[in-house]
């Protein structure tokens, strides 16, 4: 029995560049895995792909099998390697990333089974190659592969990893709440151009690779929150909470609905945490550190 970790990821910036013929939108964003993650482990054992997780929405879900993440890295995986006949593994999945929460959970999830299932068969597949599999199954699934801090491009498979200077403690707060990704990027795709303020995602990268604090920040946005926050004030009233308590900044990661804060020291960050906990006792609240 071999075991992987699937860290979640926020997003430091997030920009649409425009709507692609094949109704992909093209994006340009820094993403940063954090120290929030769930465990996989995976055997050889039973027939064929089985499934089990701790998570009885995600139980429910895989029973059909087709539109489980894990389930489709798996078939993948073993499409790739030509050994789908004697393919057989059983995997148990310990959840702790909310689900539907903008941190690519799921995503974080199939890589992982990328990278266990590349290890257990002993299949020798480059981290590269895995991507080129990744990238078929969902487009934050190569950036999870290898994680850490990168610009992401293209429909999120043109990845540039990032030498970043900064860190932080990260306080991530995800209401109980569902966020339809689809909903929000039509509403996206409906506002006028002269309404939509976009990132200075390039020179965000810049800063984080130079250690400039100040210019990080102020290239810090996602440019799918008012669409998000219009839907949900709710990710606007938890944002004004961590500003009230001490966050260097606040933002919502990916379509939403997390929102993430960010804390120079860890007193800091664990105090902010606490008060979130109390406050919203129904949300997933969690303190973790850029990695």
């Amino acid at each position: 029995m071999i075991s992987e970790k699937a860290f979640a990821k926020i997003n430091l910036s997030l920009d649409i560049l425009g709507l692609r013929p094949d109704r992909y939108h093209e994006v340009s964003m820094v993403m940063q895995t954090i120290d929030l993650y769930d465990t996989l482990t995976f055997e050889k054992e039973g027939i064929g792909i089985s499934l089990k997780t701790d998570n009885e929405m995600l139980n429910t879900e895989q029973d059909s099998g087709k539109d489980n993440l894990i389930v489709k890295a798996s078939k993948a995986i073993f499409n790739e390697a030509g050994i789908n006949e004697n393919a057989n593994v059983k995997i148990t999945l310990t959840k702790n990333i909310p689900i539907a929460a903008g941190m690519a959970g799921g995503s974080a999830d199939a890589a992982a089974t990328l990278r266990g299932l590349n290890r257990l068969f002993n299949l020798s597949f480059s981290d590269e190659k895995l991507k080129e599999i990744a990238v078929k199954i969902g487009a934050d699934v190569p950036f999870c592969v290898s994680g850490g801090c990168a610009l992401s491009e293209g429909i999120g498979e043109k990845l540039t990893s990032l030498n970043k200077k900064l860190d932080y403690y990260v306080v991530t707060c995800k209401p109980d709440i569902f966020v339809s990704t689809r909903d929000v990027y039509w509403a996206y795709d409906s506002m006028a151009p002269d309404l939509i303020k976009h990132p200075d995602v390039h020179s965000q990268v810049k800063a984080l690779e130079m250690g400039d604090e100040t210019e990080f920040l102020n290239n810090m946005k996602n440019v799918l929150e008012p669409v998000t926050k219009d839907m949900h004030p709710i990710i606007g009233e938890i944002e004004a909470f961590f500003t009230e308590n001490g966050a260097t900044a606040t933002m919502m990661s990916g379509s939403g609905p997390t929102v993430f804060s960010l804390y120079k020291d860890e007193k800091s960050a664990e105090i902010a945490c606490n008060k979130a906990k109390e406050k919203y006792r129904e949300f997933s609240v969690n303190l973790s550190t850029f990695i």
